[in-house]
């Protein structure tokens, strides 16, 4: 039997931790984060951890080498303060997008942190929204995979667009997740098929789906460089939409993607806060959604020994 729960946080989203203890209604745990001389991270766990169910929340997001190397120092000082069991909460999970060799003599990384976050100790993953659902195969341990659909669906709900709404994924791969908001909110569904010219940009080919006259949202995980999103939405807005709203888990938001976005089509770009918005990238069209009650129900659950996948539905 687990002693209480234990939160812990590493420097990447202290905020969001804070937000997490809030509705759990417990403290969070202390533990010291700083760097020697020469640069190395060092952590030092500052309360007893013994026979404690512990949770580490740490999205591996920029600077990622660092957040990740914080992340695994901190497991392995807990687990070798004899923490019963180690909950590592991942709400963004960083080099998810090199998940397959889709050229000769790459990595996949995904895997790799996948090997490091168990090797570390970790004895559970808790994330939200996986970039590539099979990273949840890469784990020996259990990983309980959330999805911010929910926080998305009823915000789209107050918007009180009606009838006259429609789905819109920025390419193939996403059609499972648009159909799922579509079907819930009961509008249509529409594709763009966009060619990839290299990776750091893709161009628009055709829309499949009606558009016209609709005020489409476009939906998608991440939005790093918002190169395919800006493009998206422009031919969205050529097709005949309305207004565009787009909805994205994680905002990555690095290069021009600030710029991109302030001079797009965009009427709204709503995120959450798995990634922590620093004051420079946060302006009127950008909308922020807590996960925190998510994440922390999750934990709760989990600390109970009970089901999570009510949280699904």
């Amino acid at each position: 039997m687990k002693n209480g729960l234990l939160i812990f946080s590493g420097n990447s989203n202290r905020k969001l931790a804070e937000d997490i203890c809030k509705f759990l209604k417990v403290k969070l745990s202390n533990a010291s984060i700083d760097r020697f001389s020469d640069g190395e991270i060092r952590v030092k766990i500052n309360e007893n951890v013994r026979g404690h169910d512990v949770f580490v929340i740490q999205p591996t997001s920029s600077p990622s080498n660092d957040n990740l190397m914080e992340l695994l120092i901190m497991i392995d000082a807990l687990k070798r303060a004899s923490a019963q069991r180690l909950t590592a909460v991942l709400p963004y999970f960083g080099y998810a997008r090199q998940d397959r060799k889709d050229q000769p003599r790459v990595p996949i990384t995904a895997k790799l942190v996948a090997n490091l976050l168990t090797t570390a100790g970790a004895d559970r993953v808790l994330t939200i929204d996986l970039h590539a659902g099979q990273i949840q195969g890469f784990f020996d341990i259990p990983l309980d995979h959330l999805f911010a659909a929910n926080i998305f669906i009823d915000y789209i709900k107050k918007l009180k667009l009606d009838k006259n709404l429609v789905i819109v994924t920025p390419d193939v791969g996403g059609i499972k997740t648009a159909r799922s908001y579509a079907k819930r909110l009961g509008c249509g569904l529409a594709i763009v098929d966009k060619r990839r010219v290299d990776d750091k940009k893709a161009e628009v080919m055709h829309i499949m789906g009606d558009v016209k006259g609709k005020h489409a949202v476009l939906v998608d995980d991440m939005v790093a460089t918002a190169g395919s999103l800006v493009e998206a939405a422009e031919a969205i807005k050529k097709a005949g939409a309305v207004d565009i709203y787009s909805t994205i888990t994680h905002a990555v938001l690095c290069g021009p993607a600030i710029e991109r976005i302030k001079s797009s089509r965009l009427k709204k770009l709503i995120v959450t806060d798995t990634i922590p918005l620093p004051k420079d990238k946060k302006f009127d069209k950008i909308q922020v959604l807590s996960v925190a009650p998510l994440l922390g129900e999750a934990i709760k659950r989990i600390h109970d020994e009970e089901s999570i996948s009510v949280l699904f539905s």
